[in-house]
């Protein structure tokens, strides 16, 4: 050992200090003149401000022959406006460093803005001008119906999309549109021209039922100010509350199997619908969801994954479809993964005896307390950005929940026992009660699946 080595000293190692209490962020309420809601946070340090803008635009307010319209408007709301070409517009948002987004679900039209906290103000002002005044010129609405068209083979051809949209027909009655694709079909897609798209916003879109969110370090910015300096410019008539649809749903036992003759692998999505986040059962059920399926320890991998080596691996989750606070909304309860064609009768019968397993002996302690971790102990650091922060109450919001919604989530799963979260996860998942599609070669799968006994099967094509 040199003499070097042998003088070094070794500091000791850092020790972790106490952990600091945590809770998710209030925001605070306010409305601007023209009847716009505001929801603001401010984040010291988060200087990367983030702003969700929720418009009553809902799916089901689509012309039946125009579905696919609420996308195309929200493309195009930042494709050029009355003071700048879509060119023009692109270039202004760059120079401020920022980023501008949009999409359509069932709740409405969801856009979505992060600028660095000092070109707050200039972003705003594209923001705002891009929501009272879009161009809709001929030639842009054009060019997105023709991406929209080329967009729809991919996502037939794509095994996990297919398998989606052959649920939502399954479960829901033709007359809602949960029924059909988000984003419309090639049929009306192609029907929509620039004076749908105008007629589409002018009838729904308004500051009055709009609802904005800003979440950020405001250290030095007047934001009131400057959001009525900006979106409170915006004017518009009265709103003029839209009923949201009940939602229904046939989750009689049933297996759909799409036919993809040759392939090699069969893709599985396995659904019905449950209760959602107005539900007081959905902590227990996100928990006892979570012990199944929701990571690579979960029951279902364990088996299907580690033990059988069928999948790369299998997805249990809940996701909402449409919350309202009268209780009339859902959750859609699936099971999601790809076997290789040939072990897809050997996968559903083990995944229908996991499910029994579980209802019989229940959860452990320690699967309870893995999933508790995963899901709380990690919320300060899933919340460490603006755009998460805003982006979760933009979601209470489109689904009609309080504002300390999230906050007392986490209270409810971390008091969530083992009995609760097994009692949550097996009433999600009756085996009686379970629609199956399949993606593959039904020439192979079809017989093998009859023989399980789990619903009459059906192939489509």
């Amino acid at each position: 050992m040199s003499d070097t080595a042998a003088a070094m000293t070794f500091h000791p190692q850092p020790q972790p200090g106490e952990p600091k209490p945590w809770a998710f962020p209030a925001p605070e309420r306010s409305t601007l003149a023209n009847g716009l809601t505001l929801l603001t946070s401010h984040r010291p340090g988060r200087h990367v401000i983030a702003v969700e803008v929720l418009l009553a635009a809902p799916l089901d307010a689509e012309p039946a022959a125009l579905e696919g319209v609420a996308t195309i408007t929200a493309r195009a709301l930042s494709e050029g406006t009355d003071e700048h070409s879509a060119e023009e517009f692109a270039a202004e948002l760059e120079r401020c460093g920022a980023s501008l987004s949009a999409h359509a679900d069932h709740p409405g039209i969801r856009v979505s803005l992060e600028v660095p906290a000092s070109r707050l103000d200039k972003a705003l002002g594209l923001l705002a001008e891009a929501l009272r005044a879009p161009a809709f010129a001929d030639h842009e609405v054009k060019r997105l119906v023709a991406n929209r068209l080329d967009e729809i083979p991919h996502e037939l051809a794509n095994p996990a999309r297919r398998a989606a949209m052959a649920l939502s027909k399954e479960l829901f009655p033709s007359t809602l549109r949960n029924s059909r694709p988000r984003q419309g079909t090639e049929e009306t897609v192609r029907g929509i021209d620039a004076a749908s798209v105008r007629a589409f916003y002018e009838a729904h879109v308004r500051p009055a039922s709009t609802t904005a969110v800003v979440v950020g370090d405001f250290t030095g910015i007047d934001l009131p100010v400057l959001l009525t300096e900006t979106l409170g410019r915006w004017t518009g008539g009265k709103a003029v509350p839209r009923p949201r649809p009940a939602i229904t749903s046939n989750d009689s036992a049933r297996v759909v199997i799409v036919d993809r003759p040759g392939a090699v692998q069969t893709q599985l999505l396995i659904g019905r619908t449950g209760p959602d986040r107005q539900d007081p059962v959905w902590a227990a059920q996100v928990l006892g969801t979570y012990c199944l399926g929701g990571t690579l320890t979960s029951r279902l991998d364990r088996v299907l994954r580690e033990e059988k080596g069928y999948t790369y691996g299998v997805r249990a989750f809940a996701q909402v479809l449409l919350t309202s606070a009268d209780g009339t909304g859902a959750a859609l309860l699936a099971i999601s993964g790809s076997v290789a064609t040939e072990v897809t009768g050997p996968a559903l019968a083990d995944t229908w005896q996991v499910i029994r397993t579980l209802a019989e002996g229940g959860l452990t302690e320690e699967e309870r307390d893995v999933a508790v971790q995963n899901l709380v102990g990690v919320a300060p650091l899933r919340y460490e950005t603006a755009a998460a922060v805003a982006d979760t109450f933009a979601d209470q919001v489109e689904q009609q929940l309080p504002d300390d919604y999230q906050a007392q989530l986490y209270a409810r799963l971390a008091a969530t026992g083992t009995v609760e979260a097994t009692a949550a996860v097996v009433n999600a998942f009756p085996l009686d009660r379970l629609v199956v599609v399949l993606v593959g070669d039904a020439a192979s799968i079809a017989d093998p699946v009859r023989e399980l006994g789990i619903g009459p099967v059906t192939v489509v094509t």
